[in-house]
């Protein structure tokens, strides 16, 4: 917004050229949406705390030990998705359809999670809107942000032109070695999955005070690079042919909006931080999965996303295989799903289930970081 309102009047003052650099707005959204959430947050989670007084916001298959949690107030992954809206609307370019993309599926996945923090509340249990709601407004969303922003309908119903890159880019092959494109009828359910899937497994991994909001921040600061120099050109200079990785035009503008993510994230740990003021609840935790999913397919790095959401996707995955090992045999893999409470119930303190997990996240993220050069 400042940047479309001010940056015209740049030859008249010319500190408002410095709006130009994405690398400016980036550093400018991620302050202010962490200084929104610092100055929201106490005020926001009062008034959770008194709109969900007598409620207990701990799940039903968790240790018996989160009981003691109880009182604790939900929700407050509203706080991170108001930070990153304020941040993103501020200093991002409104004209860039990427950044519509990404902030209609953060905020319409956050609606999703609403829905079933609300009902969870006013129901007074913990079962929430039912799973094959949820992926029905999911896969609505998906469609329509599809057929709104990426596909050129002046063709007529019958031609119409998909948008959206639909090529593959492998970790540590180089784009021009080998980079399959798919057909478009083949590569959007694959997007929908890489989006829907790090949505529902974000969700799983919000378990622990602190668990979920760190490796976001990881994966929305790795983001933030990737996105820079898939769309970043110097003098004509196009860094992305350099590094050997996919062009993105305009991709640039994401990383503002991975800054603003990153940002408000922080805000939200200062809360959430063992033991937790506040939880997330699935308003946070869809909002921010669906995010960092559509940034993997917008940045063209789908497949490099299963190792930069590497927690996320083994918390999923234990799920997945705890539910069919038990469903053939009758017998689990871990003790608990998903695989922090394994860890919990093996007689780890949550603290060191939390940072173990972080660490493990900025490994990866790392090593996926890694594979720009090693190509």
């Amino acid at each position: 917004m400042l940047y479309l309102l001010l940056y015209p009047f740049a030859d008249r003052i010319p500190a408002f050229n410095v709006l130009r650099y994405p690398s400016f707005r980036m550093i400018m959204a991620g302050l202010v949406s962490l200084l929104v959430g610092l100055f929201l947050g106490p005020t926001y989670i009062e008034a959770m705390r008194v709109k969900q007084y007598g409620a207990s916001n701990v799940r039903e298959d968790t240790p018996a030990a989160h009981q003691k949690k109880s009182g604790t107030p939900s929700m407050g992954g509203g706080l991170i998705l108001w930070a990153l809206l304020v941040g993103t609307l501020l200093f991002a370019d409104l004209t860039n359809r990427l950044v519509w993309a990404a902030l209609v599926f953060t905020l319409g996945y956050g609606l999703i999670g609403f829905a079933d923090d609300w009902l969870k509340l006013t129901k007074r249990n913990s079962k929430g809107l039912a799973g094959r709601k949820k992926l029905f407004w999911q896969t609505l969303i998906f469609l329509g942000v599809i057929a709104v922003l990426f596909v050129d309908w002046r063709g007529g119903l019958l031609h119409p032109h998909l948008l959206l890159d639909t090529r593959l880019s492998i970790p540590f092959i180089k784009v021009r070695t080998f980079s399959p494109v798919l057909p478009w009828w083949l590569y959007l359910p694959f997007a929908f999955i890489v989006i829907v899937g790090t949505s529902n497994a974000v969700n799983l991994t919000d378990g622990l005070d602190g668990l979920a909001i760190g490796p976001t921040i990881v994966s929305a600061l790795t983001f933030l690079l990737l996105a820079y120099l898939a769309g970043l050109v110097i003098k004509g200079f196009n860094v992305a042919d350099y590094l050997l990785i996919p062009h993105i035009e305009g991709a640039s503008e994401l990383a503002v909006f991975c800054a603003a993510m990153a940002g408000a994230g922080i805000s939200f740990l200062w809360f959430n931080t063992y033991p937790a003021s506040v939880f997330m609840g699935d308003v946070g935790a869809l909002a921010i999965g669906g995010g960092l999913g559509v940034l993997a397919v917008l940045t063209k790095n789908e497949v490099d996303s299963a190792i930069i959401h590497g927690v996320f996707f083994v918390e999923a995955l234990s799920v997945m295989l705890q539910v069919f090992w038990f469903k053939r045999t009758g017998r689990r893999i871990f003790r608990m799903a998903p695989l922090h409470h394994h860890f919990e119930l093996q007689g780890w303190a949550e603290p060191k289930i939390i940072v173990r997990f972080w660490i493990v996240s900025i490994m990866l993220a790392l090593v996926g970081l890694l594979s720009i050069k090693l190509r």
